[in-house]
């Protein structure tokens, strides 16, 4: 696996995982869609270009998962699935997807210190281009902090997570940790956080899981 980071100074600083130490996690709090009141917790908003997202829960062979499932390929689109009764600074939070199909995109992501759905970190695994990588979106537009190279499998169920404590953020897939970058972008206050697509990626959501760390 190939780790890049792209240096925005003043605003970051990056590190590999190798070189800094392990981020702790605290335990957390499972969200999962067993029954359609799951859906009551979300608000569900659009940023960009193109269609609103369609959020329904669906039954699998696992159980039931939260999909989105509307297929507009405008590259520029980005629906957002916000939980809504937990807000915080510091957290861990990791999600449990797979992604079915897109052309587009086949993309699955989870986002911290949400102020808006033009102002939030998220972090994203692209089944297509077979990386995670972690962006800051400011004023609706997003930028790249850094991203590794990692066999992102379709039609596969994979963890994504994302610890944010002060200024840095540490990148969790399936288990392991990726890489650690510093921003100052988001310092605080409190934010949402919840799950992410990209385009015309149908991507199942079993799990949300957040734990605090302020």
């Amino acid at each position: 696996m190939k780790a890049r980071v792209f240096q925005y100074l003043p605003l970051c600083v990056f590190l590999l995982a190798a070189c800094g130490p392990t981020a702790s996690r605290s335990p957390a709090d499972a969200i999962t869609f067993d029954t359609s009141k799951g859906l009551d917790d979300f608000e569900f908003a659009t940023a960009g270009d193109g269609k609103p997202g369609e959020w329904s829960i669906i039954e699998n062979d696992a159980g039931r998962v939260l999909a989105q499932i509307d297929t507009d390929p405008a590259d520029n689109r980005f629906p957002l699935a916000i939980y809504r009764p937990f807000s915080g600074r510091d957290v861990y939070v990791s999600i449990r997807f797979m992604t079915i199909s897109g052309e587009t995109d086949q993309a699955a992501g989870v986002f911290v210190r949400f102020a808006s759905v033009d102002d939030y970190y998220v972090a994203r695994a692209s089944a297509l281009e077979n990386n995670v990588g972690l962006y800051r979106v400011v004023a609706g537009k997003r930028e790249m902090i850094g991203y590794m190279e990692v066999n992102v499998s379709g039609q596969a169920w994979h963890t994504l997570g994302i610890t944010a404590r002060d200024e840095r953020l540490t990148i969790f897939f399936d288990g392991k940790e990726l890489f650690v970058a510093t921003d100052r972008r988001f310092p605080g206050p409190p934010g949402k956080v919840g799950l992410w697509t990209k385009a015309d990626s149908m991507t199942w959501f079993e799990s949300l899981k957040i734990g605090s760390l302020d």
